[in-house]
């Protein structure tokens, strides 16, 4: 047993960029695609996730300084840095969870098809750590082993099922057929966006506003493009961040080959995929009549749509003024500032690609997330110091993982622990998730446009 965790172990950490392409290999020699188009499959989405890596790197590495910049040049108060997706993720692979979230997340997703509650088979074995880190955090919370293997199953059922609901999403807006995305603040951040979506379709005047490229392209001419949307978002983030007007300047070129970059890198990853997912859907049906599979993969494929990257680019100095208005709020939001655009993903969308009202439920999404990271200082720094990566005397958090209310909520009720925010929090998120899954049943969760 220990030989094979040690293998697991090894696996995972050649990362994402390899892992998936292992097991896209493997999928696809399962499915009788055959050793040559395996590879090549497997190959091509390991390109797409150097290029999505390549792009993320250029993100982080010249807007994390410029925010952090920002921040410190409006004297926003906040002591404790958020570390991001990429500095939380080891806490969860280092964890007692790390190894055996895989199996256990494994096992629910076949269960799960067995008894026909999803449709989900899931590929995206790296975003595991999702689920990995919720149990590691319940763990720590309860002291108990077993409780967190519980978060972990929790989490993956219901990460699965939320696969299923945004299916027309994935299938209409971002043009993904046969894709599920259920991993990730992409989908479980996204339940706020469908009752917010009515709210303003009931209020007259609001129900009018719509802007989105199209609306821009017609009122602003070129300057409507993604690319010099980018270039002028950046420019303006650089002079907030003190820059001088050439470093401005360079950080919105920069910007704008994000904007022109990540589209084409996802190209490469639903290259590699669509041959997987025919093959796996072909092989299925054969023995699933009408089943209707879906092929789990990671949220950054949502990335590929313009204006997912436009909303995330507006959303880097408004989190951080969100941040600043957070009652007691501690967390600076730093690692996770410059891919904001996963947690509005899901939210674009189902206003389809409204800005105007992805910029207000957004505001909400943001809001709740950096509330909760910050309610989750001691538990993610306990978890930190606990596997070696948080030194004594300092205190972390993140938004992406430890601002989800899945974790939040799921750590201080196995613990026993019903603070007045906890109940404020589960009310807002049952609410929000269970008139999502409504919306789902009733087919109005996403109507695509008559052509």
């Amino acid at each position: 047993m220990e030989a094979i965790l040690s293998f697991i172990q090894y696996i995972v950490d050649l990362g994402a960029s390899v892992l998936l392409p292992i097991v896209i290999f493997i999928l696809g020699l399962i499915f009788k695609q055959g050793f040559g188009r395996s590879l090549k499959s497997g190959l091509t989405i390991g390109v797409g996730f150097v290029g999505i890596g390549l792009v993320v790197d250029l993100l982080n590495a010249n807007l994390g300084p410029a925010a952090q910049a920002m921040a410190e040049r409006f004297n926003l108060s906040m002591s404790v840095v958020d570390l991001g997706w990429p500095g939380t993720s080891p806490f969860a692979w280092a964890s007692d969870m790390g190894l055996i979230a895989i199996p256990v997340a494994i096992l629910v997703n076949i269960i799960m098809l067995a008894t026909n509650m999803t449709k989900v088979v899931n590929v995206d074995i790296w975003n595991i750590w999702h689920m990995a880190f919720t149990g590691a955090i319940v763990q720590v919370a309860t002291g108990s082993f077993w409780l967190g293997i519980v978060g972990v199953a929790i989490h993956a059922a219901f990460a699965y099922k939320l696969g299923d609901i945004y299916k027309p999403v994935t299938d209409h807006y971002f043009g993904l057929e046969g894709v599920a995305v259920p991993h990730g603040t992409s989908t479980y951040m996204g339940v706020f966006a469908k009752p917010i979506d009515d709210l303003i379709e009931a209020i007259p005047g609001l129900n009018k506003i719509h802007i989105d490229a199209e609306t821009l392209e017609e009122r602003m001419g070129v300057l409507s493009d993604p690319t010099i949307i980018g270039a002028l978002l950046g420019f303006i983030i650089g002079l907030l961040a003190g820059y001088t007007v050439p470093d401005a300047l360079l950080l919105g070129v920069q910007m704008a080959a994000v904007m022109k970059l990540m589209p084409m890198v996802v190209k490469f990853i639903m290259e590699g995929l669509l041959p997987i997912s025919d093959a796996a859907k072909a092989y299925l049906d054969k023995r699933f009549t009408h089943a209707d599979f879906s092929i789990g993969m990671d949220p950054a494929l949502l990335l590929g749509d313009s204006q997912v990257i436009s909303t995330g680019l507006l959303f880097i100095p408004l989190t951080l003024l969100i941040a600043a208005i957070v009652p007691g709020n501690e967390v600076l939001p730093f690692g996770d500032l410059a891919t904001i655009s996963f947690f509005i993903a899901g939210a674009v969308a189902i206003h389809k690609g409204n800005i105007f009202r992805s910029l207000i439920s957004g505001s909400v999404i943001m809001y709740i997330t950096v509330w909760i990271s910050n309610q989750m200082i001691d538990l993610q720094t306990a978890l930190g110091q606990q596997v070696g990566l948080v030194a004594e005397g300092t205190r972390v958090s993140s938004l992406d993982q430890a601002g989800s209310p899945l974790t939040y909520i799921l750590s201080h009720i196995l613990n026993g622990e019903f603070p007045m925010e906890l109940i404020v929090i589960a009310v807002i998120y049952i609410f929000a998730v269970g008139y999502t899954y409504l919306a789902y049943n009733r087919g109005t969760l996403y109507v695509p446009d008559e052509d």
